[in-house]
């Protein structure tokens, strides 16, 4: 069945971007037609930040387009269009208090993503925006300057087209490529989509050994030649198969493209807060000489969790029962070096299913960064994951998604 109604803008995808950019739009009195293929609104934003829905941080503007790596300059026109305080300024005048318990991120004071969702539902109510949802784009086509959009039960006809289905992580939540597609068939390349953001399975087997803790400021780093500037530090968290925690997921984006290249990649991980190996043999030493009958599991304790200590010394061919200065020379010496750098072989991840960002997406060659306006296709726009734009954990992939949805906003 045809709508006949002549839209000014239709926006698919109900996430985050897409939400923002109908309001804004709606503020700027447009039509709009906001399509969703799930049976509800902002699926994936509930799941955000494990729930409590971290919207941005509070970085400055040159620090946050530089976390975006080599494509970051494309962003800082977004950015400037609508910001951090931006952010937090438009989310007050919907009901949603924030705050940032840690001085960096920022969450609703609830810490609760339904708190958001809510307040957005609400704000597309009110302001009278045709949101459908169960409406799956099918097909869009552009005839005599209109764009024409095909869903399962309808098709629709708009002046202006917004293209906000994100990427292809968390498929359990919608996110399925879609927009991909729809960009295919207006004559875009596609950036191949990776997974991102996401935890990292390793040959080691001794790290099922030591999942109870979380270990601070640890840092990887690639150990391959070519790609020794890759490196990253945060908090990690031994899985029964690998390695997870906030700088796994930041490091991620780096590793899972090189894993389409390579069977395996081989890291390095500090876990002693980036003491080097004569560093660790002094630490030790000290320690040794202020408690005699320490054993070397003692010794390590204050440095690193038991059950690593206990892994390490294993590799090392240290007895744990013993102390330092009854170790042989050639496993103390081992020892520092495991201390200082940790071998981790990654072999593989569990792909989209897991992954929180998608990296890869419509090429930003082809996208007006001052406007997101298709340099191809005259009226049509692109905006957040969708785009081959991709940052780390913290709020910035959310604040991204606003700043473009805001920006797309003001020329559609």
């Amino acid at each position: 069945m045809e709508n006949q109604k002549l839209y000014d803008i239709c926006v698919i995808g109900a996430g985050a971007c897409g939400i923002v950019a109908s309001i804004q739009a709606r503020y700027r009195g447009k039509s709009v037609l906001l399509l969703e293929k799930l049976p509800q609104i902002a699926t994936k934003l509930k799941a955000t930040g494990g729930g409590r829905c971290n919207l941005t941080n509070s970085l400055d503007m040159e620090s946050f387009i530089a976390s975006f790596g080599k494509n970051g300059r494309f962003i800082q026109d977004a950015l400037k269009c609508f910001d951090n305080k931006e952010t937090v300024k438009f989310f007050d005048s919907i009901g949603v208090k924030t705050h940032s318990p840690d001085g960096f991120r920022v969450f609703p004071t609830t810490h609760n993503s339904s708190t958001i969702i809510e307040a957005l539902q609400k704000e597309l109510d009110t302001l009278k925006i045709d949101t459908i949802c169960d409406a799956k784009v099918l097909n869009v086509a552009k005839d005599d300057d209109i764009f024409e959009i095909t869903t399962q039960k309808s098709r629709y006809r708009s002046k202006s087209l917004l293209i906000a289905t994100g990427g292809k992580g968390y498929a359990s939540l919608g996110s399925s490529g879609d927009g991909y597609e729809l960009a295919k068939k207006l004559s875009h390349k596609i950036v191949e989509p990776t997974p991102a953001m996401m935890p990292l399975k390793s040959a080691q087997k001794w790290v099922a050994n030591c999942r109870a803790d979380t270990i601070a400021k640890v840092t990887l780093k690639v150990a391959m030649k070519k790609y020794s500037k890759l490196q990253a530090t945060g908090d990690l968290i031994f899985t029964k198969d690998g390695i997870r925690g906030p700088v796994v997921l930041d490091f991620s984006r780096e590793i899972t493209p090189l894993l389409k290249r390579y069977d395996s990649i081989e890291l390095l991980a500090n876990f002693t807060k980036g003491l080097n190996a004569q560093e660790a043999m002094e630490y030790l030493k000290k320690r040794q000489k202020d408690n005699p009958t320490a054993t070397i599991l003692e010794l390590l304790t204050p440095l690193i969790p038991a059950s690593l200590a206990k892994e390490l010394s294993i590799q090392s061919g240290i007895d744990t029962s013993l102390s330092l200065t009854k170790q042989k020379g050639v496993a103390r010496d081992k020892l520092y070096k495991l201390l200082a750098w940790t071998p981790l072989t990654i072999i593989g991840h569990d792909g989209f299913k897991k992954a929180m960002v998608t990296r890869g997406g419509v090429s930003i060659k082809e996208i007006n960064p001052k406007t997101m306006e298709s340099k191809i296709v005259p009226n049509l726009y692109f905006c957040g994951e969708v785009v081959d734009i991709d940052g780390p954990c913290g709020g910035y992939n959310l604040q991204w998604a606003f700043s473009s949805g805001v920006l797309a906003s003001r020329y559609m």
